[in-house]
């Protein structure tokens, strides 16, 4: 007997018929904001991961040597073949670029609840635009890509924080710019350790450059605390000199975003997080992850700006901003809120035909509805009425065209809707009206 391998899954046709509607909703909110899709590969060459992410992230991979000798890994993530196919077309490209690919990624590492080694992610990127309204605009995709599923702001938020903020506060503490990463990466595991683990990660990260890692695990606990606007101006009153008017500057950055959002109608949904950092070094500017809020509040989805990551693989130089969503946690989510996508795998009708001489009559009726978009089905075998209506019956089909001989002598067939057994009588060459009229289906 054979079965899944760990951490992978299979998908009978209910389950994905609701994976399929919830990459639909991803589809449809993504086109609206003029979004168009790309697909890149599913093997690449493992340098292209270890380039954005370091040599360590070979041990989440699924890499291998192929047989002309390569090194190569599934994908484990879309972002960087999104930075390859773009950098190799990008004098070609008209800016600002926005593309979104749903896809299935891999990781070789340790499952656990809302974590498989094969999951999809749904990916939206700007690039080649460094405004604030390009981050505003990556932002509201998110939010209303979840909302298309009727979520609410009760049920998720976006925390919004900000690398460059972090930076300036950082310098304006003392830290120099070789340590900024290795605090950033400590600070992202602030809300997952212990507050003695993470003095401890801090004196590790600080270690040799003569600061107190104390103090600074003071001031970074500060940081994190702030969840405002107001609160972030009021952390920076004291600041002076060059970088007093750069921070300046960012929180004019932070005012525009957030008024954007909130002219775009979806600002309730968003609150400033100086928590949210990001671990991933690429990260150059604003950052976010959306998060639910009821249950156990676990992340939904990630993102930010990431301006230098093109360049660093070899590319022009171009600025880009986007986000990650996976499937298994926004599923997770959905179910228990009650809002899962409810998707038909039930054929609209199907055709009960009276006798072998009727079978040519009737085959002819269901292609002209499956052309017009009707699901149709019938029995490949003959059989009795009763054995038929069984079948139409387990099938889930709303309709029942029945074929009948003293029908096809008036030239017609009957419909029987099988929720109510309501019957018509009707001109076989006018059931497709009949039908799509009943299904409320638009006819080409």
């Amino acid at each position: 007997m054979f079965k899944t391998l760990p951490g992978f899954r299979e998908f009978y046709p209910e389950d994905f018929a609701k994976k399929s509607a919830i990459f639909e909703t991803w589809r449809r909110a993504a086109r609206s904001f003029g979004f168009v899709e790309f697909e890149p590969p599913v093997l690449e060459s493992l340098e292209l991961f270890t380039e954005k992410s370091g040599e360590e992230i070979k041990s989440q991979l699924f890499e291998f040597v192929d047989k002309g000798g390569r090194a190569v890994a599934l994908r484990p993530e879309m972002t960087p073949s999104l930075a390859r196919m773009v950098g190799a077309r990008a004098g070609g490209l008209r800016r600002p670029v926005k593309w979104f690919a749903i896809g299935e990624n891999y990781r070789y590492e340790r499952q656990q609840k809302g974590r498989l080694r094969a999951f999809y992610q749904f990916n939206a990127d700007i690039l080649g635009d460094d405004s604030i309204a390009a981050d505003a605009e990556t932002i509201a995709l998110l939010i209303e890509a979840l909302r298309g599923f009727g979520l609410a702001s009760s049920e998720f938020k976006v925390r919004l924080g900000d690398r460059k903020l972090w930076v300036l506060m950082l310098e304006s503490a003392g830290v120099g710019e070789e340590s900024f990463v290795k605090v950033l990466s400590v600070v992202d595991k602030i809300e997952k350790v212990s507050p003695a683990a993470f003095d401890e990660m801090m004196a590790q990260a600080l270690e040799n450059t003569g600061l107190n890692p104390a103090k600074i695990s003071e001031a970074c606990r500060s940081f994190v605390a702030i969840n405002s606007l107001e609160g972030l101006r009021r952390h920076f009153e004291g600041a002076s000199g060059e970088v007093a008017a750069k921070i300046s500057a960012r929180l004019d950055d932070w005012g525009e975003i957030l008024k954007i959002l909130s002219e775009m109608g979806v600002g309730d949904f968003v609150g400033a997080d100086m928590g949210i950092v990001r671990g991933l070094a690429y990260y150059t500017g604003f950052v976010f992850e959306a998060f639910q809020i009821v249950g156990k509040g676990r992340a939904l989805a990630g993102g930010g700006r990431y301006d230098a990551l093109v360049k660093k693989l070899g590319y022009p130089d171009m600025p880009a901003v986007g986000f990650g969503m996976g499937d298994v946690t926004v599923a997770d989510l959905l179910e228990l809120v009650n809002k899962t996508p409810q998707a038909d795998i039930s054929p609209d009708v199907y055709a009960v035909i009276g006798s072998e001489s009727l079978r040519a009559a009737a085959l002819k009726t269901v292609f002209e509805l499956r052309r017009a978009g009707i699901k149709a089905d019938y029995p490949f075998k003959a059989a009795g009425f009763g054995k038929q209506f069984k079948a139409a019956d387990a099938s889930g089909a709303k309709f029942a065209v029945i074929f009948g001989e003293e029908e096809a002598a008036k030239g017609c067939v009957k419909i029987k809707k099988l929720s109510t057994s309501e019957e018509t009588l009707c001109e076989t060459e006018k059931a497709l009206d009949f039908l799509s009229a009943a299904l409320n289906l638009k006819r080409l």
